[in-house]
């Protein structure tokens, strides 16, 4: 820090751009470390920003991703050029189609060298231009607390998702004026008056109405709202594939989870409603199984979204509410209706269904090899009320699904783009972002070895997660497919495994092997007393039998 000539103080724009983070709220950076971006680590080193040392790009998104979804505010990440940008773009596809906040900052070469095919020079606009809402390079080093002001509004505004901001490593040592970008304020929307009356028309009209909520731009206080509103007008609501905790797991207005693999008490829902609220999130591929169901443009469907181009959406629009979640529930608080017998009956009927899908099997363990159903049982039942479930993609997470019990906004942690190697590094986010709170991460054991060396970054930075691995020698969603389409010619999806828990016992943590049913109880009793005594994240690998399911 230095002052020019008339007394202003004047630092390196690279320590600008740390500040102006700090000033957005920022409580931490997930990193690995760069050349390129010397002095912002340089700026790090005496911030209020926790500094997040990671062991892939990939992990340090995936982490920033996963701080986004618990937030409003955008996760952060940091990396270098080249190779280190291309490992990242993994949590940039995730934030993209999950629709979550991210700033991602990409250390570059000296502005001089560009275009001289200078070690490890890429373009970053050519590169993630289809992929982030924008991409803004450094140019000047005059604007950077305004171009990461830009950064984190554009993350935030509209449907949120996924920005680069690119840093010449030359440019960001230039010494700049300290004076800090306000905050940019982000439009929110809200119910016009025709908005208001034309749901509640619709809804009065409506005997069997359902509610679909998703997406990352809620508030713990928006969703509890919700939750009540709800619950006073005895009416459904479903869960966006991977988005279950908004509506809690123990709400009598929660109806189960819609998307692939969808169990049968809500797989018709869709066809069989007279009219769908779509809340935070649009029809989809996912939710219309492939753009199939819900095609009729006969059909009542309501979209309350930021976004105007409603994009990603199939199906007919009666109405679009350009508003956010929290602002559509403050408006819709003001809705006193009088509440059908028809709606009770949908409504407990429904209901029903999801309470007898998820009803935890018999916690007593059975003769022979472990089994997901007995580990879930005597899990769910020693579980506190704030726990939290991450996990990735594959055939093991429909047992969250099912069973999980989430009571609260934020409390499932997943990735909608089907991205594999998301549970450890989300649940170390999720214990760094809560600690003390039960972290719980269920791992396939294809996708735990595509980021499962981030727990080394746990034990550095004191992350508590349970991670239990289900290990059942495949990539098991693939191989569900395979025998669909091309039946008793298994080809390229089974593994042999190392013993994962000897992995975490040598990254510092407890880990256990179970390979019979009757170990269970006392081995999830053992991580758990691992956590909760010697502050260590713990790791139970269950060797299960193929094939399987949650349902």
């Amino acid at each position: 820090m230095s002052e020019n000539a008339q007394g202003l103080t004047k630092k390196s724009a690279g320590h600008v751009i740390v500040d102006t983070l700090a000033a957005h709220g920022v409580e931490r950076a997930y990193v690995v470390p760069g050349e390129s971006y010397l002095d912002v680590l340089d700026g790090l080193h005496d911030s209020s920003i926790e500094t997040v040392v990671c062991r892939h790009e990939g992990g340090a998104t995936y982490m920033a991703e996963a701080e986004g979804k618990m937030h409003q505010r955008p996760g952060i990440a940091m990396v270098t050029r080249g190779p280190g940008a291309a490992n990242a773009h993994v949590g940039l596809h995730t934030a993209w189609q999950d629709s979550t906040p991210l700033v991602l900052f990409v250390g570059l070469i000296p502005f001089e060298h560009r275009e001289k095919e200078a070690f490890q020079e890429f373009d970053p606009k050519a590169w993630f231009g289809t992929g982030a809402k924008r991409v803004m390079i450094l140019d000047h080093a005059d604007r950077a607390s305004e171009v990461v002001a830009e950064a984190m509004f554009a993350a935030m505004s509209g449907r949120p998702g996924p920005v680069v901001v690119g840093l010449p490593e030359d440019v960001i040592r230039n010494e700049i004026s300290a004076e800090l970008h306000p905050e940019i304020p982000v439009a929110t929307g809200g119910m016009t008056v025709t908005d208001w009356k034309s749901l509640n028309n619709a809804l009065q009209e409506a005997d069997k109405p359902l509610f679909i909520f998703g997406g990352n731009d809620w508030s713990q206080q928006g969703a509890a709202d919700f939750t009540r509103w709800l619950e006073e007008h005895d009416l459904p609501a479903a869960a966006e594939w991977r988005c279950e905790g908004t509506v809690p797991f123990n709400s009598p207005s929660y109806v189960g989870p819609i998307g692939y693999g969808r169990p049968k008490p809500t797989y018709d829902l869709l066809e069989e409603t007279d009219l769908l609220i779509f809340v935070g999130t649009v029809p989809g591929d996912v939710i219309t199984d492939g753009f199939n169901v819900r095609q009729n443009w006969e059909k009542k469907n309501f979209l309350v979204t930021i976004d105007p181009s409603l994009r990603g959406r199939s199906g007919p629009v009666s109405h679009q509410i350009v508003a956010k979640p929290d602002v559509f529930v403050r408006d819709l608080l003001l809705m006193d209706l009088p509440v059908k017998d028809s709606w009770k009956e949908w409504t407990s009927r429904m209901r029903g269904e999801q309470e007898k899908f998820a009803a935890l099997p018999t916690p007593v363990p059975a003769d022979g090899p472990a089994k997901m159903a007995t580990l879930m049982s005597n899990l769910v039942s020693a579980l506190p009320e704030d726990a939290m479930v991450t996990f990735g993609a594959g055939e093991h997470t429909n047992w969250a699904h099912r069973y999980f019990p989430t009571n609260g906004y934020a409390s499932m942690l997943s990735a909608r783009n089907g991205s594999m190697g998301y549970s450890i590094p989300s649940a170390v986010a999720a214990s760094l972002n809560y600690p003390g709170r039960r972290v719980v991460t269920i791992a396939g054991d294809g996708e735990f070895l595509m980021n499962g060396q981030e727990l080394a970054t746990a034990t550095q930075y004191g992350a508590t997660p349970l991670v239990i691995i289900m290990d059942n020698q495949q990539y098991g969603t693939i191989r569900t497919h395979q025998e669909r389409q091309y039946p008793e010619r298994i080809s390229g999806t089974q593994l042999q495994n190392p013993d994962f828990a000897l992995m975490a016992q040598s990254f510092g943590g407890f880990g256990v092997r179970v390979e019979k049913d009757a170990e269970i109880p006392a081995a999830l009793e053992a991580a758990v007393e691992a956590i909760e005594e010697n502050g260590t994240f713990a790791l139970i690998h269950l060797i299960v039998e193929q094939g399987v399911k949650a349902y």
